[in-house]
């Protein structure tokens, strides 16, 4: 099923926001992918907002990155 329009820009901004924690944390995408087990592909797709995470993804991406899950959603 399609996202609609608004839910399509929150992914887009959650992409974007990880993609900025994840550079503040001097970490490659690799990097973060391989400490959280998934493919740097799938978290490539996160990141351009081309995919909607699941909650458990994000609280692994969370978790990888060292943050609160919260952060992931201070946009």
């Amino acid at each position: 099923m399609a996202l609609t329009k608004k839910e399509q820009e929150f992914v887009d901004k959650l992409g974007k926001r990880i993609v900025e924690l994840r550079k503040e944390a001097n970490m490659k995408q690799i990097e973060l992918a391989t400490r959280i087990n998934i493919e740097d592909s799938a978290l490539r797709r996160i990141e351009s907002g081309r995919t909607n995470p699941t909650v458990k993804t994000l609280l692994e991406i969370a978790a990888g990155l060292d943050i609160d899950i919260r952060e992931l959603f201070n946009f």
